[in-house]
């Protein structure tokens, strides 16, 4: 786990909880997000990911959906349980998975499909904060 951020106020920072299994991926995604002015928690397994909400509180979870351990679907899903205002975003190469009404992803959720480039999920992500 490594909580990370910038020196900028706490009030602009949101906290955004980051579950990838792909390790390099993860880390240029974090690197991306703590640039843009975000404090990010990164896992590489959804169940790691789900302890860490069980003490933290989160803004934003982003993560993808297939992982190892506990699927992103599955951690979203229980996200969600615990706080109802935060929100989903799936990075995902198989969005159709996320999107099929069976797979109870919760409806709010914003799913951004592989591959994306860095400014691209940066911009996504400082949208989806934004809104109310």
């Amino acid at each position: 786990m490594v909580l990370s951020g910038t020196g900028k106020g706490l009030g602009s920072m949101a906290h955004i909880l980051l579950a990838e299994d792909d390790e390099s991926l993860r880390k240029f995604l974090a690197a991306a997000l703590v640039k843009a002015g975000h404090a990010v928690t990164d896992f590489g397994d959804g169940g790691d990911a789900f302890e860490c909400l069980k003490g933290f509180t989160f803004d934003l979870l982003l993560t993808d959906i297939v992982m190892p351990g506990m699927d992103g679907i599955e951690l979203a899903k229980r996200a969600v349980e615990m706080n109802g205002g935060m929100k989903i975003m799936f990075i995902t190469g198989f969005a159709a998975v996320a999107l099929h009404p069976a797979s109870d992803a919760p409806k709010q959720a914003k799913v951004l499909s592989k591959p994306f480039h860095l400014r691209e999920i940066v911009a996504e992500v400082d949208r989806m904060l934004a809104a109310a």
